[in-house]
């Protein structure tokens, strides 16, 4: 009896260790890391389906997560050890201001997000367009549909 005692603690505490592993690593509270998000964005909140700037809320749908060579293609990041991000589809008018009567996107909707968090810091580009930005180096320069990149830490 005490042993299906122990082996059922086991289980649960495996299953809840695995449950906080596979949350989404962009997920909380992030600060302000460059000067593009500080003068811009200021501090940002990413929840499953909430995107929060400014204090304002817009709905966020988490698309894909995207491969380390997109990561290191949008993020100049090193393709060796970039891990995952996540690619989202979100809606931020361009009419909206931020900090400093700045927009995300000038006079396009904000429309796409990727985001990549190493540690205790967090890498956003926002995309305007319709359709899915292309992740690829060559596309990600010539894009006119990226609107910046900012850094936050924790």
């Amino acid at each position: 009896m005490q042993n299906r005692f122990k082996a059922a603690i086991a289980v649960l505490m495996l299953s809840c260790a695995l449950g906080v592993s596979a949350q989404q690593p962009d997920r909380g509270y992030w600060q302000a890391a460059s000067n593009t998000a500080s003068s811009i964005t200021g501090d940002i909140a990413i929840a499953a389906t909430k995107l929060t700037i400014d204090f304002k809320s817009y709905t966020i749908a988490s698309i894909r997560a995207i491969k380390p060579e997109e990561v290191s293609a949008v993020f100049d990041a090193d393709v060796s050890t970039a891990g995952p991000g996540t690619l989202y589809r979100l809606n931020v008018p361009a009419a909206q201001r931020f900090l400093h009567k700045n927009t995300l996107c000038g006079s396009e909707d904000t429309q796409w997000m990727v985001t990549y968090a190493a540690g205790k810091s967090l890498q956003v580009a926002f995309f305007s367009g319709s359709a899915a930005p292309v992740l690829t180096f060559d596309a990600v320069s010539h894009s006119t549909n990226l609107c910046g990149v900012y850094n936050y830490a924790r």
